[in-house]
C-alpha cells in the first residue's frame, strides 16, 4: 500500500494560531480514533468551515491551547493537519503525551464510514509509523476505550480491526 497521503495544511484550511505547542517526547505510543460527531465532511469547501468551528470551540470554551486532534478526515478521505506530527494532542484527557489522536468528520453513531476515509487514515499512519512518528508496535483504540464516551461511535468503532490490520 502506498504510504505517502496529502494532508491539507493548518494554512489551506484557515486555522488560528495555537496558543502553545508541546512536543511529545519520541513516537506515539497509542493511536486514539475519535468522531467528530457533525455532520461528515467531504473536502476542502465543505471542511473549511466545520474545523474553524471545532478550533474554535476547543480554544475557546474548552480553553485547549489549538484544536484537539493531531489529524481529522472528511468522508472523502481528505486529511487535515490538526495540531500535527510530534505534537501533544487535548484529544483524550489523561492519555495526550503519548499518543496521537485522528478524529473521523461526523457522527459514527448513524454516519456509515467511508472506504476513502479509512484508506487515508491507514496510509496515515503508515506514514506516521514510516517517520518514526508513531511507534511501529503502537496500540490503536477507540476514544471510548480509554473514557466514558460513545466516541468514536458505534460504526467507526466496528471498523477499528480494518485499521488495527493496516498497523
Amino acid at each position: 500500500m502506498e504510504q505517502t497521503v496529502n494532508v491539507v495544511s493548518r494554512l489551506q484550511w484557515g486555522a488560528a494560531a495555537p496558543k502553545q505547542k508541546e512536543a511529545l517526547k519520541g513516537s506515539a505510543q497509542r493511536v486514539v480514533i475519535h468522531h467528530t460527531a457533525l455532520q461528515n465532511c467531504r473536502g476542502l469547501a465543505d471542511s473549511k468551515e466545520h474545523l474553524v468551528s471545532i478550533q474554535s470551540m476547543h480554544m475557546n470554551q474548552r480553553g485547549f491551547d489549538d484544536i484537539g486532534y493531531n489529524f481529522l478526515v472528511g468522508g472523502d478521505g481528505t486529511v487535515f493537519e490538526g495540531r500535527g506530527w510530534g505534537v501533544v494532542g487535548a484529544h483524550t484527557k489523561g492519555h495526550n503525551h503519548d499518543s496521537l489522536g485522528i478524529a473521523f468528520m461526523g457522527n459514527f453513531n448513524s454516519d456509515k464510514l467511508s472506504k476513502e476515509a479509512l484508506l487515508s487514515v491507514k496510509r496515515l499512519l503508515l506514514f506516521g509509523v514510516s517517520q518514526s512518528y508513531i511507534h511501529p508496535k503502537f496500540v490503536l483504540c477507540g476514544h471510548r476505550d480509554l473514557a466514558s464516551t460513545q466516541c468514536p461511535g458505534d460504526n467507526l468503532y466496528a471498523a477499528l480491526t480494518h485499521l488495527r490490520s493496516a498497523a
